[in-house]
């Protein structure tokens, strides 16, 4: 049991996929700040971690593979 005090809140199952959703809006840079506010408080901090994470690592890669096809022709 936890502590008194110390509640956690549980996470949603489609909490992840919520995540997704969350990181590639505000990658966009279109987020209402109020959706911002209430995914805040449905999402995971782990899950932003990771889903940021990787969005970016297939960014840097789809550029890198964008800029040897175009530097190849």
């Amino acid at each position: 049991m936890s502590e008194p005090g110390h509640e956690t809140k549980p996470v949603a199952s489609g909490a992840f996929f919520r995540t997704i959703k969350m990181v590639a809006w505000s990658l966009l840079g279109i987020r209402k700040n109020s959706e911002l506010e209430k995914d805040a408080a449905q999402v995971s901090p782990i899950h932003i971690i990771v889903v940021g994470v990787v969005t970016i690592i297939i960014l840097v890669v789809g550029l890198i593979v964008l800029v040897n096809v175009v530097v190849a022709k």
